[in-house]
């Protein structure tokens, strides 16, 4: 596609303007980062543990909390239109102002930065941040730094939201969440070089692509695929599981199957013919096609997929939890939740967007109708039902101990 035929940047984020930012830097915020990971999971919270909510929490904190008119927000960098018209259209509908700042890099940082000041019981300058389900966020959680959510003040999340994200291992019931977006962990293929279109996990352990297969440097993303291999769901996978997993993932790597184990400069490898088979991110691979005009393919696995989602939580010290519910449930009406998709490309949280998308694609014209027509219509960006029942979250640890055993067992394969 030449320059002068490029779609409004509006609607069109390209892989160094949008999604690629965003995922770059969760390769070093999850379980990622590789060196750092261990010395970010360390950072233990030291506030009054949470692991369950108390029956009466959800009234306790928010008994006599009131309107006050303002919602700060911390968000990752790129995750919303640079022109922020959600934002003003929630301001002029409510009159409430958003200050919006883009300040979360990483997520093992991002706890160590606001962790002192929850401990304390002080405001981290912040009413809304967008967390992922990582580490991190199960220490969030076990540390009492979220405000449970009062889900009478969120009817929209009630009414639109797909089931798959009222049913969240990390977060049952959205006690304490609700997802801002999401993305799925899957294979992708160059067709020229790869002429069967892989079905199972398996096909990365192929010998005919030795050489020509990427694999995710970040310790989750690999550990979750070399589990879902054996045929291991990774919601309910123990140690022995986990070690299981590791000598399988060896076994490729000692094979000489692996070229190199990737964070975001997968998408550029398999651009240039370096890797024919990935492990991929669903809108990357929906991205690259559009702004490079290239015929890549994404497929998730008969066996499993991952599905990695940011969230939107409050923090318990928030000085405006009332307004930042409210802009909460805002992203959730059906007209914010669409223009949200249109810029983000990834897996949208309202499955209604579809139908409100195509509207828009109708309404549309020129490159412009042609995007949001493959929006649209991506399985990709809306899953069915059968494509969610194959998708898995991340292991989930019950302490920081168990991440770090994970962890030991994984960051090897990608230094050694």
């Amino acid at each position: 596609m030449s320059a002068s035929n490029f779609p409004d940047p509006s609607l069109v984020r390209g892989l160094t303007q949008s999604r690629f930012g965003r995922r770059d830097l969760l390769r070093a915020g999850g379980l990622g980062a590789l060196g750092m990971t261990l010395a970010a999971c360390g950072v233990k919270g030291k506030g009054k543990p949470s692991a369950s909510v108390a029956p009466d929490a959800v009234a306790k904190f928010w008994a006599n909390k009131t309107k006050n008119g303002h919602v700060d927000f911390a968000n990752w960098p790129l995750y919303m239109d640079p022109k922020h018209p959600e934002l003003k259209k929630f301001t002029k509908e409510t009159g409430i102002t958003v200050n919006y700042q883009e300040v979360i890099q990483e997520m093992g940082p991002w706890f160590a930065k606001v962790q002192p000041q929850l401990s304390a019981g002080q405001s981290i300058g912040y009413d809304l941040m967008v967390i992922t389900n990582s580490t991190q966020f199960t220490q969030f959680v076990d540390s009492g730094f979220l405000a449970p959510l009062d889900h009478s003040k969120m009817p929209n999340f009630a009414k639109n939201a797909a089931p798959k994200y009222k049913a969240e291992a990390y977060d049952k019931g959205n006690v304490y969440s609700v997802p801002w977006t999401s993305g799925i962990t899957g294979i992708a293929y160059d067709p020229k070089h790869v002429d069967v279109p892989p079905t199972k996990i398996a096909d990365l352990w192929n010998t005919k692509y030795k050489g020509k297969v990427g694999m995710m440097s970040d310790p989750q993303e690999l550990g979750n695929f070399g589990l879902m291999a054996l045929g291991i769901n990774p919601d309910t996978s123990t140690e022995s599981d986990w070690e299981k997993a590791a000598d399988h993932l060896k076994q490729q790597k000692d094979a000489g199957i692996v070229r190199k184990y990737y964070d975001q400069g997968y998408i550029d490898a398999l651009g240039r013919g370096e890797v024919w088979i990935t492990q991929a991110w669903s809108g990357d691979i929906f991205q690259k096609n559009q702004s490079d005009g290239t015929d890549f393919k994404f497929v998730i696995p008969q066996d499993g997929g991952t599905l990695w989602t940011d969230n939107m939580t409050i923090p318990i010290t928030a000085k405006n939890p009332v307004d930042a519910i409210e802009l909460m449930d805002f992203f959730y009406r059906l007209d914010n939740a669409t223009s949200l998709a249109e810029y983000i490309d990834y897996v949208a949280p309202v499955p209604a967007s579809k139908e409100q998308m195509v509207k828009d694609a109708a309404a549309a014209k020129g490159d412009d109708k042609k995007l949001l027509q493959d929006l649209s219509t991506s399985e990709d960006v809306f899953p069915s039902d059968e494509i969610y029942k194959r998708l898995h979250y991340y292991v989930q640890f019950k302490s920081v101990t168990e991440s770090q055993t994970f962890n030991k067992l994984f960051e090897p394969i990608v230094l050694g």
